[in-house]
């Protein structure tokens, strides 16, 4: 009952905070500034000496991510075109990214790392605990199988948090040392980004009940 109330308080907090963050952007996308946030982008990647890595326009709202393996800044279409408080936030978050694989920002690197087994994991981990559950009599270790692959995702939740926190404290420091935002605007902005990082936090939390609820179904069966 008490893992219930979990998932109920949990899927609650995602929806309020998926609100507040979309609520948020509208509302600093409304704040002006000089620049877009390709702009601010193409800046912030001159300014810390990262000269290979291009910054695209991608499809949605909201979709803005750096892909390592093609260096690439991909800022959806609110945010590239757009010259606002809530623009330049994401867009000199996602280039924090960039910074910190220049640098090899720790988190990153393991994050990294983990990719290829998180993707494996992810694939078939939903197929293993069901069977793990069916067949418990038959083959009892397979559940364990599947809680110890359902543990490497929420390991890589985990490991998120630090990344995207960093990313954006990184993001902040850097637009108002450039002077794109100044007292109040780089509030907006900090707020901004701290809006996008509490889902990152309730994924985290997410992840750590359902592995707690399958770790439960396994001690007891055992």
């Amino acid at each position: 009952m008490i893992v219930y109330i979990l998932f109920i308080g949990i899927s609650l907090a995602s929806w309020l905070i998926q609100r507040s963050l979309k609520n948020k952007f509208e509302k600093y996308s409304r704040v002006p500034l000089p620049y877009s946030g390709a702009q601010v982008a193409q800046m912030m990647l001159m300014q810390n000496g990262i000269n290979d890595v291009s910054v695209r326009q991608t499809g949605g709202s909201l979709t803005d991510f750096f892909d390592p393996r093609n260096k690439t800044v991909n800022l959806s279409e609110t945010v590239y075109s757009y010259n606002s408080v809530a623009a330049a936030a994401v867009a000199a978050h996602e280039c924090g990214h960039a910074v910190q694989h220049q640098v090899g920002y720790s988190m990153l690197v393991l994050r990294t790392k983990l990719v290829p087994v998180v993707s494996f994991a992810s694939k078939w981990v939903t197929w293993i605990l069901l069977g793990g559950i069916l067949l418990f009599e038959v083959f009892p270790y397979l559940l364990g199988v599947g809680v110890v692959l359902f543990a490497l995702t929420t390991l890589f939740s985990l490991i998120t948090l630090p990344v995207e926190i960093d990313a954006s404290h990184r993001a902040v420091q850097w637009l108002e040392r450039a002077g794109i935002t100044q007292g109040q605007t780089t509030d907006y902005a900090r707020d901004a980004l701290k809006s996008a990082a509490y889902t990152y936090v309730v994924a985290a939390l997410s992840s750590m009940a359902t592995l707690f609820y399958y770790l439960q179904i396994f001690l007891r069966r055992n």
